[in-house]
């Protein structure tokens, strides 16, 4: 990561941003989970936990909807209230919850059925 600073470039790295190498994927441990849970209400980019860790996207959404590593939630939890107290009342500790892409059969068609009888009604 750059910093740009009055026409300067220092290179500056946060080090939270370790990054993994992509090719040494290695499987992620209950350890891993507590700081993807962290990370998480922290509202850390998925794209950087990805990078960070060296893994599938949908590793990280097995651990949020706890299909993987039950209980490091609650680990987290009381590691996050330890690490962060300000921020306790403000987090939402709830699972990942999945939003269904398709629109149901029955919606759409009903959707549009008033805006055919007034254009019927108008002729």
């Amino acid at each position: 990561m750059f910093a740009f600073s009055q026409g300067r470039v220092a290179h500056a790295q946060a080090p939270e941003t370790v990054v993994a190498d992509p090719t040494g994927r290695r499987p992620l441990g209950e350890a891993d989970a507590v700081d993807i849970w962290i990370a998480r209400w922290l509202r850390v980019r998925r794209k950087e936990l990805v990078a960070r860790y060296g893994c599938d996207p949908r590793r990280l959404y097995e651990i949020w909807e706890e299909k993987r590593l039950a209980g490091s939630r609650d680990k987290a939890r009381a590691l996050f209230a330890e690490r962060y107290p300000s921020l306790v009342d403000r987090i939402d500790y709830g699972l990942h919850r999945r939003v269904p892409r398709g629109v149901p059969d029955k919606l759409q068609p009903g959707l549009f059925d008033s805006i055919e009888m007034l254009g019927r009604a108008k002729r």
